[in-house]
């Protein structure tokens, strides 16, 4: 286990040409057991960093422990937009404006700034019909949705709610400081790209948190069932946690319920995974998007809980060749498999593989 802060995380994910290392990212790897022991880790467990989108997930909590739900007949498809990085494709925009008009609202009152959508598609419709992108193309608009959601449900004003002092904000960081049970004073606040407040939380307390989510023991009946029906909703409904192309929706799609997970920009992945009670948080020190899907399907692969045909479809994530503009193959991209060996030998301590 990593225990000098001075050395350098180990080389999590390879890119070879022509048989030669050209390129790698660094990065830590912690995951953490019922019990909240680290079983695996690779790199500083310890590392601070910012959880970004993979905090969403329980940015969503309050709304659903809280009764908003049944306030506003919100859909588990709308719980899960609310969760998501959305592409901004019609089907994501269409559930953001079902929640604003639940609540009474309209597009003008979100704050998360203008963004082309992240799909590509979807971006040059808007380029050739000389439209510019709005707030709600943004693809943290359903979170906030969401957020503008639970200030109608508490009656708060709307106005400035993306304020870390803003009441709905104190009370995420409440449930924030509850799952990742990392003390608020060692936090430090700071603006996500929407704007939103984010904090900064170890690695390890990362883990922690989606092993709060998918294994909620520690917390009273309202809460775990605020857990179970934000995992239901995601598990139904995983095209709205991302879109067409993206892992987190692929993913979800093949490995859901029994495998939650989220990504995070500058190289953050969370996992839960619920028949092993474990948590697992991926951070690429570069904070290169690609690499952490490399090492999360490498993770997944290895717990042998799916069939290996179930995994097929996914499993260019771990593993692909890298391609020309002649569509030839140059190269390729992997994970350091040496590097992981300590995970498969916890696996067969388990009996899961």
């Amino acid at each position: 286990m990593y225990s000098d802060e001075n050395q350098s995380n180990p080389i999590l994910v390879e890119v070879y040409r022509a048989g030669v290392l050209e390129s790698f990212h660094r990065g830590a790897v912690c995951v953490v057991d019922e019990f909240g022991d680290i079983v695996f880790s690779l790199g500083n467990p310890m590392q601070m960093c910012y959880p970004r989108s993979a905090m969403k997930f329980v940015q969503a909590l309050p709304l659903i422990e809280l009764g908003g739900v049944e306030k506003f007949g919100f859909t588990h498809s709308e719980i899960a937009v609310m969760c998501g990085s959305h592409n901004a494709e019609e089907a994501h925009l269409i559930e953001v404006k079902s929640i604003l008009t639940k609540i009474g609202l309209d597009e003008s009152y979100l704050n998360c700034g203008a963004q082309y959508p992240s799909s590509k598609k979807e971006a040059n419709n808007l380029i050739k019909n000389n439209l510019k992108p709005h707030h709600i193309h943004n693809n943290c608009s359903g979170k906030h949705a969401g957020m503008l959601a639970l200030c109608k449900l508490l009656g708060h004003e709307t106005k400035d709610y993306l304020n870390p002092q803003h009441p709905i904000q104190q009370l995420i960081l409440d449930y924030v400081e509850a799952f990742y049970e990392y003390p608020r004073a060692e936090m430090t606040t700071a603006l996500d790209g929407c704007t939103a407040p984010i904090y900064s939380i170890p690695v390890y307390n990362q883990a922690l948190c989606f092993r709060n989510l998918i294994y909620p023991a520690k917390f009273e009946e309202k809460r775990q069932n605020a857990c179970k029906y934000l995992i239901d909703a995601i598990s139904a409904n995983p095209f709205m946690v991302a879109g067409s192309g993206r892992y987190c929706t692929d993913m979800m799609e093949v490995c859901a319920p029994e495998i939650i997970g989220k990504t995070g920009a500058e190289g953050i992945f969370c996992l839960g995974i619920q028949s092993l009670k474990l948590g697992v948080c991926i951070k690429i020190d570069d904070g290169k998007m690609q690499p952490q899907y490399n090492v999360a399907q490498h993770l997944i692969r290895k717990t042998n809980l799916f069939a290996g045909e179930a995994l097929q479809k996914i499993a260019h994530y771990e593993q692909f060749s890298i391609h020309n503009f002649n569509k030839l193959v140059s190269g390729e991209m992997k994970v350091n498999e040496a590097v992981f060996k300590p995970w498969e030998e916890h696996l067969k301590n388990l009996g899961s593989v």
